[in-house]
């Protein structure tokens, strides 16, 4: 995701445009069908037992949540929150103001791309071209998971688009699950919107989707949307601009109320980033329904699991507005 300087940068511009036009600035209030969205504590784990996880965050801060009885665990697999190794790096999926652990994913990661290249005969390492903000990044897709991957991806080939769920450990990122359908044309052929956003509608549905973590992590940015549709000049993302969804265009730190129709959780989120990849994706989310196609936001982890998303299925049906 882009750094926070264009992230402190787009809230300043917010602030301004509210004030010029009249606006508040603050996010609207929730509607009566919307809920409030989980709490979420991502950092380092330092230890755990049966009953209790310690970690620190990235601001140094030391929490120590209580494990439910009902808590799960994903590193790889499911496994209990008790085996997770010291050092992993955590999301958690919190009750009670924080303090309770419900839900760990550990050191999860995710890789979205346009494929440049594919060597290896069983141990498949995958290259891609994640953007100009990710840049190149590589996956490696052990012999054990390729069946599942290729069912899903059937275009291993170079400018086709690769989308994978998987465990980063020492460094090196494995894929474990397909994260969707491969699209069947190529990343430079996205179909053109059958609809167009014409300014009156009060949202847009399509699919929500999340990033890697590290991607905002470094830059500390924790909460916020990567959106398809911003000026070139905005981001100096030249690949900006392109969707199946027919969005319209937005300003980098504009507001946008995503909501999870599938739970009804909803938050006011900013645009961080340029979700230039994002938008070459026209598929379909199949959680709770079918989704219309196409990408509409890329969340952080964070922002995903709030929402009430499982960071191992990739994707939510949503609706987006104004903030």
């Amino acid at each position: 995701m882009e750094g926070a300087m264009p992230n402190r940068a787009g809230e300043r511009r917010r602030k301004l445009t509210a004030a010029v036009l009249g606006r508040d600035p603050r996010p609207a209030p929730r509607s009566p069908e919307e809920t409030e969205p989980f709490d979420v504590v991502s950092g380092d784990l330092l230890d755990v037992s049966p009953h209790l996880i310690i970690l620190e965050t990235a601001d140094g801060e030391q929490r120590r949540l209580v494990i439910a009885p009902w808590a799960t665990a994903w590193r790889g697999g499911t496994v209990a929150p008790a085996d997770l190794p010291a050092g992993a790096r955590v999301v958690i999926r919190a009750l009670r103001g924080g303090t309770v652990a419900e839900r760990v994913w550990a050191d999860i990661t995710r890789i979205t791309g346009v494929i440049r290249q594919v060597s290896g005969r069983r141990d498949l390492t995958v290259e891609l071209d994640c953007g100009p903000h990710r840049r190149e990044r590589s996956i490696v897709v052990p012999y054990r998971y390729s069946g599942r991957i290729r069912v899903r991806h059937p275009k291993l080939e170079p400018g086709f688009l690769f989308d994978a769920i998987g465990l980063l450990d020492q460094g090196t990122s494995f894929a474990h699950l397909p994260a969707t359908s491969q699209p069947p044309y190529r990343a430079t052929a996205v179909p053109p919107p059958t609809l167009t956003y014409g300014g009156s509608e009060a949202g847009i549905s399509g699919t929500a989707v999340w990033a890697d973590l590290t991607d905002c992590a470094e830059e500390g940015i924790t909460q916020g949307v990567a959106y398809p549709m911003l000026e070139r000049e905005d981001t100096g993302c030249d690949d900006s601009g392109v969707s199946c969804a027919g969005l319209p265009y937005l300003a980098l730190g504009s507001l946008l109320r995503v909501r999870n129709v599938c739970d009804g959780r909803a938050d006011a989120l900013p645009i961080v980033a340029c979700g230039c990849l994002t938008g070459r994706f026209c598929d379909r989310c199949l959680e709770c329904g079918t989704s219309p196609r196409g990408r509409i936001v890329e969340l952080t982890a964070s922002s995903y699991v709030a929402l009430g998303g499982d960071l191992t299925k990739g994707c939510f049906n949503a609706r987006v507005g104004l903030g």
